[in-house]
């Protein structure tokens, strides 16, 4: 069995989007130094994907784990990384050849001038959008006697998400306005998602945005109610997708089609085997195995609905996230 390599190195931060990723550190090969995968020669290629260390993302490690990556010619390290935003600097730069991240950071970057390439899907929160609520693996939550049952009731107050101007913040305006209510009166704070739950108990916020396993823990929380899931404000909408570079895209052609269909088999596996991707999910996180039992976990697949994509990138439009539309001819590949 092939066992997952882990690496966390010192991801480029911001500062360095607005620097134009200049540099390259990590020592990995980019471009046209790529081998073809799966070239007869049984050299496989190294290429290196960023990963944030969440439940959803264990399918990859299990893909690597149980051979999949290998078998279609590619011997993948994983770096890992401390927030979304971090790997979009990273794959643009060429220090990873790959990344499995949200749609909407790639859809910003792609407005403002990156080359950035999504190749494939990799999660959504439904495998159906008429599944109910119950099964949501993020949502928001307000205190029982807050007097917040609805989206429009969130006009006024004050919001956390763990990153402003990302998914959370844009699907929560959405819902408001869906609801009747306006987006622009709705407050959002930046907090982690560990340290929601309590900052809300004790009134320092007044809804926060949590994904599993926070949002677990704050429904099984006495005192706390479980308002709904702001994602559904997009239906179908991704999670996260699997994205590379133009550049890279086009010097390794092969190699990007070996990294799809990885992906898309070890999607598949994890759904087909939801025992072993729980068990995946006890290895790549270190959660607690009784934990990972009880989670409402993500749907996984490789497919890509650019529809989806397209009312994303409307939406972030409508709501001053992006200045322009980015050209999905492009950002897409098919």
């Amino acid at each position: 069995m092939h066992r997952t390599r882990l690496r966390t190195i010192a991801l480029l931060t911001g500062a360095a989007l607005a620097l134009g990723f200049a540099g390259c550190s990590s020592g990995t090969l980019s471009g046209d130094e790529q081998t073809p995968a799966g070239d007869g020669t049984g050299a496989s290629t190294p290429v290196t994907v960023g990963l944030l260390q969440i439940a959803t993302s264990s399918a990859v490690p299990m893909g690597i784990d149980e051979g999949i990556f290998a078998a279609h010619g590619l011997d993948v390290d994983i770096q890992l990384g401390q927030g979304g935003a971090a790997l979009l600097p990273a794959v643009s730069s060429g220090s990873i050849q790959f990344a499995v991240g949200n749609p909407l950071s790639v859809l910003v970057a792609a407005s403002q001038g990156l080359d950035m390439r999504i190749i494939a899907g990799y999660s959504t929160s439904y495998e159906n959008v008429d599944d109910p609520e119950d099964l949501a693996p993020s949502g928001v939550v307000v205190r029982t006697d807050s007097g917040i049952t609805t989206w429009q009731d969130l006009e006024h107050k004050t919001v956390a998400v763990n990153a402003l101007n990302t998914q959370g913040d844009l699907t929560i305006m959405s819902s408001v306005e869906d609801d009747g209510g306006d987006p622009e009166a709705v407050t959002f704070t930046e907090i982690a998602f560990p340290d929601q739950l309590a900052q809300l108990e004790q009134g320092n916020i007044d809804a926060a945005w949590i994904p599993e396993p926070f949002l677990s823990q704050a429904r099984a929380t006495e005192g706390i109610t479980f308002i709904g899931d702001a994602l559904r404000a997009i239906p179908g909408l991704y999670s996260m997708v699997t994205f590379t570079t133009g550049d890279y895209a086009a010097a390794n052609p092969d190699v990007v089609a070996a990294f799809r269909a990885s992906i898309a088999e070890s999607t598949d596996r994890a759904m087909d085997d939801q025992s072993a991707f729980r068990a995946a999910i006890v290895d790549f996180t270190g959660m607690d195995a009784a934990v990972v039992d009880g989670l409402n976990l993500e749907y996984l697949s490789a497919d890509l609905d650019r529809s989806v994509l397209e009312d994303l990138s409307a939406t972030a439009y409508a709501y001053g996230f992006i200045d322009s539309e980015p050209d999905l001819d492009t950002v897409v590949l098919d």
